[in-house]
């Protein structure tokens, strides 16, 4: 367990009651800390990865913690967008559509684990990832983004969308696969 990636994982995983404060402030420094420290938190997402990969640091907990600390991370951002009121109206649509798809997904995983079925990341997954990720950084921003890109709120929406398609087609894609197996 005590291992750089590993370590890196935890990190983010406690990071996030700081991230939700800070999103929570009303003010430009806690918008411009929040995206601070959310991009910390992506850029060790992707760092927890490549280091166990690169020096074969990988773990049994590793390997269970890190897609667990991405759920959580990203499920708890977008709740934070709601509840502060970034993400309104049909904004929430997606938001439901992100969080319905990673539980499904989780709950396919953990039945699919003990008969040694597995759900490898697809490209477009990894994709999906990271167009939600830049997205969530612009809402995180709100209105305080606008007087640095004007168009701040209608980018993150419209990156929101996009990484909600994705979404709804790598979901589609895993349930598909997920389905043959069922009927084996």
């Amino acid at each position: 367990m005590r291992n750089l990636p590993n370590i890196l994982t935890v990190g983010r995983l406690l990071s996030l009651p700081f991230l939700v404060a800070l999103m929570m402030i009303d003010a430009t420094w806690a918008a411009w800390t929040s995206l601070g420290l959310y991009t910390l938190g992506c850029i060790t997402d992707w760092f927890d990865g490549y280091l166990a990969r690169k020096f074969k640091l990988e773990s049994p907990f590793g390997k269970f913690l890190d897609p667990v600390a991405d759920k959580i991370f990203v499920a708890t951002v977008l709740l934070t967008l709601l509840a502060n009121g970034h993400v309104s109206g049909w904004g929430i649509a997606p938001i439901i559509l992100i969080l319905s798809r990673e539980f499904l997904i989780s709950g396919l995983r953990e039945y699919f684990g003990p008969k040694n079925i597995q759900f490898p990341v697809s490209k477009l997954a990894k994709w999906k990832t990271t167009i939600q990720m830049f997205s969530l950084g612009f809402l995180i921003m709100g209105e305080y983004g606008v007087p640095v890109l004007p168009l701040n709120i209608e980018i993150g929406y419209t990156l929101l969308v996009a990484a909600t398609v994705l979404t709804i087609m790598t979901g589609w894609s895993y349930f598909k696969e997920g389905m043959k197996h069922l009927n084996d």
